[in-house]
């Protein structure tokens, strides 16, 4: 069962939250934070699996308070949580080591899937506005050079492995279609990261787009599914 921390200032969205997470589709959510300030006790003290964290709040945000947990050895992975339309937001929380992010009003089946992943090691990036976010983080981010010569340091496996992680593939859906062990694609991962001076798998998303790795989904601008072909509980 996977063990969610809720943080949002408003007590109104966490109750829906937990009521959907719970009882529709059997999570336990093990606690909640009405601010971020108080996200880095609660972990130590719940042991959460997936931190569900707003953006926007009044003290400390949603961006400063995953910033300060992903410090942390072994803290769990963030997937941020906005009812803004915010590019630089967002932009903001992948920067702070968050593993991915949802638009608030996302369809419940949504909101399952993206937890399981971001909880599973992988990363979500919402597909209403992933192109966008993406473009927003390119520009803001100074070209490095020798990133053409990064890729070129990869073994065809890591690139699979790259390619797979760019379409959001969680290190057992990447083992299950390479045929391989879990262990076998942890190795990969980090040597790839290594080599390509990767942080953290959100970071691994982008540098998978901007290298023409991810092959768009048929009828669509984005390789991420639609919500008609997520998977269903």
């Amino acid at each position: 069962m996977i063990r969610v921390l809720l943080v949002d200032d408003q007590a109104l969205v966490r109750t829906g939250l937990r009521g959907i997470l719970r009882t529709q589709f059997g999570f336990d959510v093990v606690g909640e934070c009405a601010d971020g300030s108080e996200v880095i006790a609660a972990v130590d003290f719940l042991t959460p699996d997936v931190v569900l964290m707003d953006v926007r709040m009044p003290l400390v945000d949603g961006v400063r308070a995953t910033r300060e947990l992903r410090r942390r050895d072994g803290s769990p992975p963030v997937l941020a949580l906005t009812t803004f339309d915010d590019d630089e937001a967002l932009v903001g929380v992948l920067r702070a080591g968050a593993s991915g992010f949802l638009l608030k009003g996302v369809a419940a089946e949504d909101l399952h899937r993206a937890v399981r992943v971001v909880a599973d090691g992988g990363a979500w990036l919402d597909p209403a506005v992933t192109g966008r976010v993406l473009a927003t983080y390119r520009s803001a981010t100074p070209p490095r050079a020798g990133r053409d010569a990064d890729l070129d340091a990869l073994t065809g496996r890591e690139r699979e492995v790259l390619a797979l992680i760019g379409q959001g593939k969680t290190n057992a859906e990447i083992a299950a279609e390479l045929f391989v062990g879990e262990g076998t694609v942890k190795t990969h991962i980090n040597h790839l990261f290594t080599k390509l001076q990767l942080r953290d798998r959100a970071a691994a998303v982008i540098f998978a787009f901007d290298h023409d790795l991810v092959t768009p989904l048929p009828d669509s601008g984005s390789p991420w599914p639609r919500p008609s072909q997520w998977p269903r509980p």
